[in-house]
């Protein structure tokens, strides 16, 4: 029994090592943009829907686009902004808000969560390692994230969330855009003026 703790444990160390440099890599741009796909599945029901989206992030802000709607988030306040009905909904950011963010998806694997190293496999034809966490709390709706890392170069290159409810969410990384020049703190607010006839609902 001996061995296989220690075969585990140190398929632990080198899933956090792995993890470390992935999310270092991340941290040292000043801004990142990506584009990616989402894809929802459900077996049980067959259902599977597919999202296009952009995420542009800095730091704790990040600004997400998809077709329908857009989230901005300043560290301090949440913008959601819903296309269709042409309004806005404002909210504090809690920090400790266990809900995911797409910008946690880097250092979300440094609390709360036990790292397995699991596999080499290839992704879009890609060398990756393939690393999955497990939340310590029970009840959290998600109960597994897997992440497929770049051998090469340590990017995300996609990650699926697995939920109680047999939702599991893909995330696929399309493009990758590091620093790009024409972001600043102000694109991370929700500016009333660019939104004609916008209905904002405060709910702080």
């Amino acid at each position: 029994m001996g061995t296989v703790a220690q075969v585990t444990q140190a398929q632990d160390q080198k899933a956090r090592q792995i993890l470390d440099a992935m999310s270092k890599k991340y941290q040292a741009y000043k801004v990142f943009r990506a584009n990616f796909n989402q894809t929802l599945e459900n077996t049980s029901s067959k259902m599977k829907e597919n999202v296009e989206g952009e995420i542009t992030v800095m730091g704790n802000k990040f600004r997400l686009k998809t077709e329908d709607q857009e989230i901005i988030n300043n560290g301090n306040t949440i913008w959601t902004y819903i296309k269709s009905e042409n309004e806005v909904n404002i909210s504090e950011n809690d920090p400790d808000d266990e809900g995911m963010t797409p910008n946690k998806i880097f250092t979300m694997y440094k609390k709360g969560y036990k790292s397995a190293y699991v596999e080499e496999a290839k992704v879009d034809g890609e060398l990756c390692d393939v690393i999955e966490l497990a939340p310590e709390d029970r009840n959290d709706p998600v109960f597994k994230v897997r992440l497929n890392i770049s051998k090469k170069d340590k990017s995300l290159k996609s990650w699926t969330m697995f939920r109680n409810n047999g939702n599991r969410y893909t995330y696929t990384i399309t493009n990758f855009n590091p620093n790009p020049a024409s972001v600043d703190n102000n694109y991370f607010a929700f500016d009333k003026s660019k939104f004609k006839g916008v209905k904002v609902i405060d709910l702080r």
